[in-house]
């Protein structure tokens, strides 16, 4: 479908690469520490910290996902994704970074020991790994698979390009800790922006009356359409699952992952961390307009006289990579979007890494006992797993991708109804806390079995319930002593 890169393609693309590494490895040096290796020693820029949140959180999925929709659909992702300044930051800035940054903690899961036991944070980091390697795995196999098309490879070389992908990350990451992670995600959120946004003025120059067209042809079409308001919980595009995917697939991912609360950690405050919050949001919300805007534009491009309307490509997600590599000019734009796409998957990858390596180093080795050269090793077997997992995808099932996401993002569910009872609920008690697990399992295991529950519900049914049940459960026993409950509730339930 879509020819190979030309060589100036090539040398844009190949020097990224060779940027990411140098970047890298230079933070190798004065890793004297496990502090400074996954903290950097908690004095990090929040400007970079709060850049890094975002580059992690935009995945490669979303690279593509975003021009689709805005393409195929309409806006009403758009609202899902300001939940993220207008919803999730908030409760970020009031409640979680207050409570974990006073805690001092160095794995979130640790939390769970100082508020309850130590069992529930053992079961907190097994959650996480099931998550982060479910995530990581499938972001990378979804990324060979734009790679495929674009390039036109067989499956051979796509896994070869994983696994030099995947290689690349582990070296970068293994080498320069913490900061490596966050300044080459700095370099790769450049680099994503801002080859999308060249890419973005080259495809307006070529359509006859610029972004004046797009947003006619877009109006006509009722493509900015944001707004459903139906109550129909099993619909997509509505006000509901907007909320949904919000409160139980985003706010989760920015509150009990280790990946995004050790960028919290990383900073020298609470207020450099609330403004690494405010940086993220602003950044997440300009980009994922950007992106929108790419597809609108692609859109309009199809529409306009003379065209005969978007085409027919075996995935819907192809249609970026195919717009730029058939529509636009050979001037090294498909070496940018490479680069980007690259960017966007290898700061996911770099960030689960050195998160993963974190959670074991401080939660199961001992922290601090574990030299510098252990906690690269720890790293390293995690790279390696990342990379053969996305190697294997493909032979276990067609659609394994679906069902990885599916399953992982209901892991953390389950860890935002224990923070949720920890922080909220004075009350709340070890045996609650265990008993509400044990509830929010059983509902999830019947919401994934029973048919006609969208996955973006599954966090609900792992969370609530432990929350509820959890909270009803604590009044059978013995409430915790004031002393226990220092500094691990949110600071109005302490001071009731």
């Amino acid at each position: 479908m879509i020819g190979s890169i030309n060589c100036l393609d090539a040398v844009i693309f190949c020097g990224y690469l060779l940027a990411v590494f140098v970047l890298g490895v230079w933070f190798a040096r004065q890793q004297e520490s496990n502090e400074e290796y996954f903290f950097g020693g908690r004095r990090m820029n929040w400007i970079a910290v709060g850049i890094s949140l975002f580059a992690t959180a935009f995945s490669s999925l979303s690279f593509v996902a975003l021009p689709r929709e805005a393409a195929f659909a309409d806006y009403h992702f758009l609202l899902t994704l300001l939940m993220i300044p207008l919803l999730i930051t908030p409760i970020l800035w009031f409640v979680f970074v207050p409570v974990l940054r006073r805690l001092r903690v160095t794995s979130v899961y640790e939390y769970l020991e100082i508020r309850f036991h130590p069992l529930l944070r053992r079961f907190g980091t097994l959650l996480f790994a099931g998550y982060a390697l479910g995530w990581m795995g499938s972001m990378l196999y979804a990324t060979g698979l734009i790679v495929q098309a674009v390039l036109h490879l067989n499956d051979a070389q796509m896994i070869w390009i994983l696994i030099g992908l995947g290689v690349l990350a582990i070296v970068y990451t293994v080498a320069g800790g913490i900061k490596a992670v966050v300044w080459t995600d700095v370099l790769q959120a450049a680099t994503l922006g801002g080859g999308v946004f060249i890419i973005l003025l080259i495809a307006l120059s070529r359509l006859d009356g610029g972004l004046g067209t797009v947003w006619r042809i877009g109006q006509e079409h009722h493509k900015f359409r944001m707004f459903y308001l139906t109550y129909d919980f099993t619909q997509r595009q509505s006000v509901v699952t907007a909320l949904a995917y919000a409160l139980f697939m985003y706010l989760p991912g920015y509150t009990v992952s280790q990946v995004t609360v050790q960028r919290y950690l990383c900073v020298s405050s609470i207020r450099q961390a609330r403004q690494s919050l405010l940086i993220n949001a602003a950044v997440i919300t300009l980009t994922s307009l950007l992106f929108l805007i790419v597809g609108s534009t692609i859109f309009a491009y199809y529409n306009q006289p003379g065209q005969s309307g978007l085409p027919v490509l075996n995935k819907q997600d192809q249609i970026f990579p195919f717009f730029v590599a058939t529509e636009l000019p050979p001037w090294g734009l498909t070496g940018l979007l490479l680069a980007g796409l690259f960017a966007a998957v290898m700061s996911t990858i770099d960030s689960g890494i050195n998160s993963l390596a974190a959670v074991v180093a401080y939660d199961w080795l001992g922290g601090e006992k574990l030299s510098v050269t252990g906690s690269r090793l720890v790293t390293l077997v995690f790279g390696t797993i990342i990379v053969a997992a996305a190697v294997v995808v493909p032979a276990i099932a067609e659609h394994v991708i679906d069902i990885i996401a599916g399953i992982a993002g209901t892991f953390l569910g389950l860890l935002l109804g224990l923070f949720l009872l920890g922080m909220f609920f004075p009350r709340a008690n070890t045996f609650g806390a265990l008993v509400g697990f044990v509830a929010g399992v059983a509902c999830l295991a019947w919401a994934m079995s029973t048919k006609g529950i969208p996955h973006w519900w599954y966090g609900a049914f792992a969370s609530v319930p432990i929350v509820v049940v959890g909270y009803c459960a604590s009044w059978l026993v013995r409430p915790p002593r004031p002393d226990q409950l220092r500094g691990v509730v949110t600071r109005r339930q302490e001071e009731d």
